[in-house]
């Protein structure tokens, strides 16, 4: 059973970069066919997909997050990272990172302050 675990600081100062990184265990993040996402929960709002890394290494990314976001990996680790520039008090949610939207770490949540 693969396991994702959240980790990184939980306030960011606004126009700074928020980076997250996602611990993947019990399977690799290399496997054929698996998408890693990120996707965050504002406040009293609905889910929303920031973006993937897929097992072969590419991206894709939410259009409305697109110009902000970056998603990379550490295959020694078994890890993949979430960057988001230039945030805002708007960027305030939980965070979770995702293997093929099915499985999700508990999530961690991330503050910008106004």
């Amino acid at each position: 059973q693969v396991q994702l675990q959240e980790s990184g600081p939980g306030l960011v100062k606004p126009s700074q970069t928020l980076s997250l990184t996602c611990t993947v265990s019990g399977g690799s993040i290399t496997t054929n066919y698996y998408y890693w996402s990120w996707i965050r929960q504002p406040p009293g709002k609905g889910l929303e997909w920031i973006g993937y890394i897929a097992y072969s290494g590419s991206t894709y990314y939410s259009p409305s997050l697109k110009s902000r976001t970056s998603i990379s990996r550490d295959t020694s680790k078994n890890q993949f990272t979430l960057q988001l520039s230039s945030v805002t008090p708007e960027d305030t949610a939980v965070y979770y990172c995702a293997k093929d939207m099915k499985n999700w770490g508990q999530g961690t949540q991330v503050t910008v302050p106004s």
